[in-house]
């Protein structure tokens, strides 16, 4: 046993760090890294983020990954998100009962984004929400 166990891997490390170094000193671009002008992001409008936080939680109920059960707050959910939650996962079993899962999930987008619309996000009546970044 050496009395340096973790040796090899500063070493390692120390390599990585000098190619990039190297790599990045050159004169010429890199032929993998194309020349592109990136747009700014776009910020998400309350009801956007609603439907998209809403959306995917209910799929993810109803599809019973092992996620699902988190509860509202780690979620990212306002009270009144995890209500339209609540609401259309409902909606999206009972579809799911009569014309099959994939029309629950369809269901439960289309939903989403009409109650987040209704309601301007539902975002009133958490203290923890904040609009993303």
């Amino acid at each position: 046993m050496s009395t340096r166990p973790h040796a090899p891997a500063r070493y390692a490390a120390c390599a990585l760090l000098a190619a990039l170094a190297v790599a990045g000193c050159s004169d010429s671009p890199s032929a993998a890294q194309p020349a592109t002008t990136a747009s700014a992001p776009q910020k998400s409008s309350p009801e956007e983020t609603c439907t998209e936080l809403v959306s995917y939680w209910a799929k993810e109920t109803l599809k019973g990954s092992k996620w699902s059960g988190l509860d509202w707050e780690q979620k990212g959910l306002s009270n009144e998100q995890y209500a339209i939650h609540e609401e259309i996962v409902a909606a999206g079993r009972a579809e799911a009962r009569r014309q099959g899962r994939e029309a629950g999930l369809k269901l439960i987008d289309r939903v989403a984004k009409q109650k987040c619309a209704a309601k301007n996000g539902a975002t009133g009546s958490s203290e923890n929400w904040r609009a993303p970044e």
